[in-house]
């Protein structure tokens, strides 16, 4: 799993944006969260572009610190972060009991991490769905350097709105990405509409679990943090989730949050009280470096306006999942495995 260095830190912060209009895109973006008294609905009827912003801003961010693939993973003891990862990954790919040479769809795919490990670890064709120009662009040129851009590909499109045939793949799977979407019916019915009768839909799921109070003001404060943080228009529960996979046709195989039976916490890599050689970039000490060498950057004009605000509010967003996780108010990693019933119903 390669990561990213501060030279490619700097000149990929803002993405596509132009490097002159990166502080007002974080002015934009943050005004539509809570802690800047934006409203739920408007971020809901503004996700295109709320996330397009959101993914511009920080996916440089991401690939520095956490590798090619933006998830968390439950966490053996003597496990590292990206021996987790890649398990979580291939956990997926059996649980789809994927076979070779089919035809697979990974919606909201980021710049392919997943798609990649899935696509090699079961002889499948992976397509990434994402709507966002500046991570498919990395994402294309890190299918090259791996050898699979011949097997693999990316389609920019909106997942309310796939550019799909009815029927039209063997498997589908999301990775902590569908909770992006303004509407869980809406996106799940169109997963419902692309995939082949008989065939599974499974995904990692953001949700507030069923410890989550919305009259506890500190609960609502984590929640914003997240949504702020991760480019969220609201963060569900797991029991709305799951109406949410039933309400678009889908049998439910088995379904589980899989973070209550992880031995290390989910968080623990966000966690300032934990230190780790093999991920020390997402430590408090290698964040503090990340902070000052961003503020650097900044000040000598290779990175643009506006970094250490995306830097700041990533932070946030760390101390909420955090806050969240150590709560059991949230998780990362609700887990489902959903079948489309064959035409005939059987």
């Amino acid at each position: 799993m390669s990561k990213a260095g501060a030279f490619d830190l700097a000149t990929g912060l803002g993405g596509k944006i132009d490097k002159s209009d990166v502080l007002n895109a974080v002015d934009k973006y943050e005004k539509y969260h809570v802690c800047y008294g934006g409203e739920e609905e408007e971020r809901k009827s503004n996700y295109t572009d709320m996330v397009n912003k959101y993914y511009d801003l920080v996916t440089s961010f991401y690939e520095y610190g956490w590798g090619e693939s933006f998830h968390f993973a439950p966490r053996w003891k003597g496990e590292s972060l990206q021996e987790s990862i890649k398990r979580h990954e291939h956990f997926l790919a059996l649980q789809l009991g994927l076979k070779p040479g089919q035809k697979v769809l990974d919606v909201g795919c980021g710049i392919g991490g997943p798609l990649r490990e899935i696509a090699r670890f079961s002889s499948t064709s992976v397509t990434g769905l994402n709507n966002n120009e500046y991570q498919i662009a990395r994402g294309k040129t890190l299918n090259r350097v791996a050898g699979v851009d011949k097997t693999c590909d990316f389609v920019k499109a909106d997942f309310m709105k796939m550019p799909f045939a009815d029927n039209s793949f063997d498997a589908i799977y999301a990775i902590e990405a569908t909770c992006h979407a303004p509407d869980a019916v809406g996106c799940y019915k169109e997963i419902y509409r692309v995939l082949k009768p008989g065939q599974c839909f499974t995904a990692y799921e953001w949700c507030m679990t069923d410890a989550f109070d919305p009259n506890n003001q500190e609960h609502q404060k984590i929640k914003a943090e997240i949504e702020l943080g991760n480019g969220l228009p609201d963060v569900r529960l797991i029991c709305q989730c799951l109406e949410a996979v039933k309400q678009a046709g889908f049998e439910v195989v088995w379904e589980k949050d899989l973070a209550v039976d992880s031995p290390i916490p989910w968080y623990l890599p966000l966690d300032k009280s934990h230190f780790s050689l093999s991920s020390f970039r997402l430590t408090a000490i290698g964040r503090f470096i990340t902070k000052n060498m961003v503020m650097a950057l900044e000040k000598v004009g290779l990175a643009p306006q506006g970094s250490q605000r995306v830097q700041a509010f990533l932070e946030k967003a760390a101390e909420g999942l955090v806050a969240g996780g150590k709560k059991e108010i949230f998780t990362s990693m609700y887990f489902f495995l959903a079948r489309k019933p064959h035409l005939d119903g059987q």
